[in-house]
């Protein structure tokens, strides 16, 4: 089985693969949408992308390419511990204080804003696809006295030497990636997990009051815990907007149905992006 994933090789995604998928083939994509086109083609039997940070909030083209874009099923989400280190080439480990650029992927430098701040202030920050891609660039342009925030896996891969470790803001920074497939793939089986969650993706009908608080009064009063809601824009108009909801449970026969129609007796669209098993890995 082939699974594709944020690359290149060493980004935290590949991290999550393979503490779940050992054994697996791995094919790395340079973006998270090719990830999930490689399902759509054919390519790969499942990918696993990021959608969400603990600090920095939701993965947005995570979300909008898997509800505006491709249809795939999510069938499982793994949640990751994340450790950013700050690594140089070897041949400028003494001069990393005057290091004239950092390289990271966006949210990788907005983890790490009070360090970067504190130790390099007036020094470009640039974004790049991944914090391996940072990695990469840097032990590909030794001349340059640059630096990459990535984790340790990214520094053994491409030969770089941390000179700052964990210098992200908060202790609890953790990632999770969701499993997307059209196969059906026994993710309980794999990860072990039997915590469940199931995705909704709900829009609301137009010029009614009080829609959302309905929404939620089909959920509460069936005491359905959500652990999620956000809106996203539906890319048709400024104020139009759908939501995302989590619900701490597996896809049953009665309750989350029962929710369902209720809201679509509302003039609500639902849809059910996933019900699927959730697993916290550990980096040791």
């Amino acid at each position: 089985m082939k699974v594709g994933f944020l690359g290149p090789k060493a980004t935290f995604t590949e991290l999550a693969v393979k503490k779940v998928f050992p054994g697996y083939e791995l094919e790395p994509y340079r973006t998270i949408p090719e990830s999930m086109d490689a399902i759509v083609d054919i390519k790969v039997d499942l990918a696993v992308v990021p959608v969400e940070n603990a600090l920095e909030g939701s993965v947005n083209i995570t979300l909008d390419y898997l509800t505006h874009v491709v249809q795939i099923p999510i069938v499982g989400e793994i949640t990751l511990p994340i450790k950013q280190h700050l690594m140089v080439h070897p041949g400028n480990m003494e001069r990393w204080h005057d290091v004239s650029v950092v390289y990271s992927h966006s949210h990788a430098i907005a983890q790490c804003h009070k360090f970067l701040h504190t130790h390099f202030q007036g020094v470009p920050i640039d974004s790049v696809s991944s914090t391996a891609a940072a990695a990469k660039m840097v032990m590909e342009s030794p001349g340059i006295n640059a630096a990459a925030i990535a984790n340790e896996l990214a520094a053994k891969e491409y030969g770089l030497a941390i000179v700052q470790k964990n210098i992200h803001d908060f202790d609890y920074n953790h990632t999770s990636f969701f499993v997307l497939s059209e196969q059906n793939l026994d993710f309980e089986l794999i990860s072990g997990s039997a915590h469940y969650k199931t995705t909704l993706m709900v829009t609301l009908p137009s010029d009614q009051a009080g829609a959302l608080h309905q929404v939620l009064s089909a959920f509460a009063w069936r005491k359905l815990n959500l652990s999620k809601i956000e809106s996203r824009p539906m890319k048709t108009g400024i104020g139009n907007y759908f939501f995302i909801i989590d619900l701490e449970m597996k896809l049953d026969e009665v309750l989350i149905p029962g929710a369902i129609a209720e809201l679509e007796a509302l003039g609500c669209g639902v849809k059910v992006l996933g019900s699927y098993p959730s697993i916290i890995v550990d980096l040791d």
